[in-house]
């Protein structure tokens, strides 16, 4: 599996703020579904910042697009999108290692 971080802004494209408070709630049990299910891991509200960080636990990078793009809101947020790596997955030396010599 691997690790995205998402952060999600608020970014309310084609309809009024007013309307997009009323959808959000849309966007939240989107959100929720998905973390019940296992595919996000975390979940934070980014105080003064309009939007979320949450962490996805997918298979590939389509699998993460899919979840992003599905949620009902998602085509007023913007994404950036952190491909995270396990710290135990990483060995600090390799490189050295591999250049040695």
């Amino acid at each position: 599996m691997a690790l995205f971080a998402v952060l999600a802004t608020q970014d309310p494209a084609g309809i009024s703020a007013d309307e997009f408070r009323t959808r959000l709630p849309e966007g939240f049990a989107y959100t929720k579904n998905l973390a019940d299910k296992g595919v996000i891991k975390h979940s934070w509200v980014r105080v003064g910042a309009s939007g979320g960080l949450l962490i996805y636990d997918v298979a590939s990078h389509e699998e993460l697009l899919g979840h992003l793009y599905d949620n009902p809101m998602s085509p007023h947020l913007k994404f950036e999108v952190i491909p995270l790596a396990d710290p135990k997955a990483f060995h600090s030396t390799s490189y050295q290692e591999k250049n040695k010599g």
